[in-house]
C-alpha cells in the first residue's frame, strides 16, 4: 500500500510537469499567432487606402505588407504541422480550429489577386481579412481556456482581450481610413466606426482586470500619450460629422499614421506580456521539475529502505523463508546510531510523509481551481456574448454592431446584465426570433 501511494504521488507530479510543458507550447503558439494577426491587420489597413484611392496610394506599402504576412503565415503553418503528431495537450477542438484557420488562410491568394486588380470593394476586402483574423483570435481564446495554472491562465485571458483591443483598433484604422479617403461621411460607416471604439473600451476593461499590475504602466503610458490625444481629436471629427458631410481626403494618411502608432504601442504591450508569459511558464516548469525530483527521491527511498515490518513480512512469505527465520522487530531506541538520512523505519513516519505530500497536492489543486474559476468565467462570458451576437446576425441578418446594440438595449430596457440577455437570446428558438423580426 505504501509503495502504491507513492507511485500515485509520483504520477501526479509527472502530470503537473507535463501540463506546464504543454502550457509553454501554447505560449509559443500564441506568440506566433500574434505576429500573423499583426501582419494581417497591417495588410488590411494598407489595402483599405489602396482600394479607396483606386490604387493611387499605398501601392508599395501593400506589396511590403503581403510579404510580411506571407512570412508570418509560413511560421504559423510550421507550428501547426508540429502539433499534428505532438503530445502537447492540444485537444480536438483546437485541432478543428487550426483546420478552419488553414482554410481561411488558403483564401488569401485569391483575395490579394482581386485587390491587385481592384475587383473587390474596400469593405468586402476589410471584411475578408477580418474573418481570417477572427479565426486566429478564436484559437488564442481556446488556448487560453485550456490553461490550468492560474498565473498562466490570467496572463492568457489578458492576452485574449489585448488581441481584441488591437483587432478593434485595426478595424477602426481601416474603416476610418476608408471614410476619410472616400471624402464623404456615410451613416452606416460612421456607426461601425463608433461601435469599434466602444468594443475597444469593453475589452480594455477585462484586460486591465487580468493584467499584472506592474505591466499596466505600458497601457497607461500609451493611453496618455500625445499620439493618443491626436487620435481622440481625429475620432471626434469623424464621430460628430453629419451624414453626407464632406471629409478631408488628405486626412486619411494622417489618420492611418496616428492610428498605426497607437497599434504599435499595443504591440509593445503585447511583447511585454508575452515575455512575462514565457517567464511564468519557465518558472512553473522549474517548480514542477523540483516537485517531481523530490517525489522521485521519496519513491526511491521507500524501495531501498522498506520498513522493518515490510521486511519481516516479505521474508516470512518468501519461498526460502521459514517462521523460525523471521527476524525480531526492533524499535529505533535499540539502534540510536542509525543513519540520520535513512527513511524512518516505523510505518507511522512513512505514512505521515506520504500524507504530507498528498495534502500538499490536494491543497494546490483546490487553490488552483478557485483561482482559475474567475479566469474561466471571463472567457465564458465573452464566448456567450459572441455566440449571441452570431445568432442574431445569422437569424435576423443583422450586422455585428447592430447585433451588439440590440443585446445592449435589451439589457438596459430590462435592467439585466448583458450576459443574462445573451444567454436568453441563445435559449430562444428560431421561431421566436423570426417572429420578433416581423
Amino acid at each position: 500500500m505504501t509503495t502504491s501511494t507513492a507511485e500515485f504521488i509520483l504520477r501526479a507530479r509527472q502530470l503537473d510537469l507535463q501540463a506546464m510543458q504543454n502550457l509553454a507550447v501554447r505560449a509559443t503558439l500564441v506568440e506566433v499567432i500574434g505576429k500573423l494577426v499583426h501582419a494581417l491587420q497591417w495588410e488590411r489597413g494598407v489595402t483599405s487606402i489602396f482600394l479607396t484611392s483606386a490604387g493611387k496610394s499605398f501601392a508599395q506599402e501593400k506589396i511590403q505588407a503581403v510579404e510580411l504576412s506571407t512570412q508570418a503565415e509560413q511560421a504559423l503553418r510550421t507550428q501547426f504541422a508540429a502539433q499534428l503528431h505532438a503530445t502537447s495537450g492540444v485537444n480536438s477542438s483546437m485541432m478543428s480550429t487550426m483546420g478552419w484557420v488553414l482554410l481561411d488562410l488558403g483564401s488569401l491568394p485569391a483575395l490579394r489577386a482581386a485587390i491587385e486588380q481592384q475587383a473587390t470593394r474596400t469593405l468586402d476586402a476589410v471584411g475578408a481579412f477580418s474573418r481570417v483574423i477572427a479565426g486566429l483570435i478564436e484559437l488564442v481564446f481556446q488556448l487560453a481556456d485550456g490553461a490550468q495554472d492560474p498565473s498562466i491562465s490570467h496572463m492568457l485571458v489578458a492576452l485574449v482581450h489585448l488581441f481584441q483591443v488591437k483587432e478593434s483598433a485595426g478595424q477602426e484604422r481601416a474603416v476610418g481610413a476608408h471614410l476619410l479617403a472616400s471624402g464623404v461621411c456615410t451613416p452606416g460607416e460612421q456607426q461601425r466606426f463608433i461601435h469599434l471604439i466602444e468594443a475597444q473600451e469593453r475589452a480594455a476593461g477585462v484586460l486591465l482586470e487580468f493584467m499584472d499590475d506592474d505591466l499596466q504602466h505600458h497601457w497607461h503610458h500609451a493611453h496618455n500619450s500625445a499620439n493618443m490625444a491626436q487620435l481622440e481629436r481625429l475620432r471626434r471629427g469623424l464621430c460628430m460629422a453629419k451624414a453626407g458631410a464632406k471629409l478631408d481626403e488628405a486626412q486619411s494618411t494622417v489618420w492611418f499614421q496616428v492610428s498605426s502608432l497607437r497599434i504599435d504601442e499595443l504591440v509593445g504591450l503585447e511583447a511585454a506580456m508575452l515575455e512575462r508569459l514565457r517567464a511564468n511558464c519557465a518558472q512553473c516548469i522549474e517548480a514542477a521539475e523540483k516537485d517531481l525530483e523530490d517525489s522521485t527521491g521519496l519513491v526511491r527511498r521507500l524501495r531501498q529502505n522498506p520498513s522493518a515490518h515490510a521486511q519481516a513480512v516479505d521474508l516470512y512469505y518468501s519461498e526460502a523463508g521459514q517462521p523460525e527465520h523471521v527476524p525480531v522487530l526492533t524499535t529505533r531506541t535499540e539502534h540510536p546510531h542509525a543513519e540520520e538520512d535513512a527513511l524512518p523505519a516505523d510505518v507511522t513516519a512513512v505514512v505521515n510523509s506520504l500524507q504530507d505530500l498528498l495534502q500538499q497536492q490536494s491543497t494546490k489543486l483546490t487553490q488552483t481551481e478557485q483561482e482559475l474559476r474567475k479566469a474561466k468565467q471571463a472567457l465564458n462570458e465573452r464566448k456567450t456574448i459572441e455566440r449571441a451576437k452570431g445568432a442574431l446576425m445569422s437569424r435576423l441578418g443583422m450586422t455585428e454592431d447592430a447585433a451588439y446594440r440590440a443585446l445592449q438595449k435589451a439589457a438596459m430596457d430590462h435592467n439585466k446584465r448583458l450576459l443574462d440577455v445573451a444567454e436568453a437570446t441563445l435559449a430562444l428558438s428560431d421561431i421566436a426570433l423570426g417572429s420578433s423580426k416581423s
